[in-house]
């Protein structure tokens, strides 16, 4: 393939307080990329001058924020930029050292061969490297993994607070990118938004180094909000999938199965608060009563559950949503 026709392939590296690593992370992105978007995330040590004086790669371009918008913002600004810019994949690498840059054609290879939409990061599939993770982390990231894999419909990825991806740019037009957060729950949204599109998504292999940086990420500070935000991503998703797009024998089991769960329950608790009251024991057929609903509701929530299990898009959509040519002017 030629430099005319090649597919033009972007990084983005958002920074807030990555001075130390980040002209390192540059130095090591090969020349199969041709856009490298260094954005500068308020930082209070200049990361952004400091990259532009110190940067002769003439493929950098620092774009800078006056405010703080977070890790998602920051990188939303580099993808609308790779964007306006024609390019046809966007690789997002963090600026603290952490990430490979040597692993990116690993990354944009199975969305330039059209069998993937999107890809992200594992730094579980070695396991021997998992003793190098700190044990918070490890977790941490093991807690946030379960609950993405019921907000995003994802089941078959894991740590999805990875922050090592690359997406295709004519699903990144189609994923609505005012509606990504921005904070550090980025890379969990756009994992339930990418299912919203059917996108397919893939886990490439990676480890991860860990020295003496520090992550901002504070699991005890997020896993309320984020627990909240899965919930409600998880209940607009199953909304989105199941009932106002389609309509299955799975919505069917889940209306029924929450119904007969709810029943068995309240009216369980009712009877056993009655007869506890009168003290005396409930008849035979009063507890089969709330027994039989309850466990025929649970096994229809099961069957729910193993159909969305099942669900996971395995088809790239990006081949069949328009995409302009590289060099050709953006849409208005």
């Amino acid at each position: 393939m030629n430099a005319i026709t090649r597919p033009a392939i972007a990084v983005v590296i958002p920074c807030f307080r990555e001075r130390e690593h980040v002209l390192g992370v540059i130095a090591r992105i090969g020349a199969e990329v041709s856009r490298i978007y260094v954005v500068d995330d308020a930082c209070p040590d200049h990361t952004g001058q400091f990259v532009a004086a110190g940067c002769n790669d003439a493929r950098v371009r620092v774009l800078t924020h006056p405010t703080n918008q977070g890790v998602g913002g920051a990188t939303v600004t580099g993808y609308r930029q790779a964007l306006a810019d024609g390019m046809a994949v966007v690789v997002k690498i963090d600026g603290d050292g952490q990430m490979d840059p040597a692993l990116l054609p690993h990354f944009v290879q199975p969305l330039l061969a059209g069998t993937a939409d999107y890809a992200k990061g594992n730094r579980f599939y070695h396991l021997e490297s998992l003793q190098a993770m700190p044990r918070g982390r490890l977790v941490g990231n093991a807690i946030l993994t379960f609950l993405s894999k019921i907000s995003s419909g994802y089941w078959n990825l894991f740590d999805p607070t990875n922050g090592y991806t690359a997406v295709h740019t004519s699903v990144l037009r189609e994923i609505g990118l005012d509606k990504l957060r921005q904070d550090f729950f980025f890379e969990s949204d756009m994992l339930f938004r990418l299912n919203i599109l059917r996108a397919h998504v893939v886990d490439i292999p990676m480890r991860a180094v860990y020295g003496g940086q520090s992550s901002s990420l504070r699991i005890r500070k997020v896993v309320l909000p984020f627990i909240r935000l899965h919930l409600r991503n998880a209940a607009k998703r199953i909304f989105y999938n199941y009932f106002l797009r389609d309509f299955s024998l799975a919505s069917v089991e889940l209306v029924a199965g929450l119904g007969l769960v709810a029943f068995g329950a309240a009216f369980g608790a009712y009877q056993w608060q009655h007869h506890a009251s009168l003290g005396i024991f409930a008849s035979a057929g009063t507890v089969l009563l709330s027994v039989l609903p309850l466990l025929v509701g649970v096994q229809l929530l099961l069957s729910f559950l193993g159909y969305d299990i099942g669900n996971v898009p395995k088809r790239p959509v990006h081949p069949f949503l328009s995409a302009p040519r590289v060099g050709a002017a953006p849409p208005p």
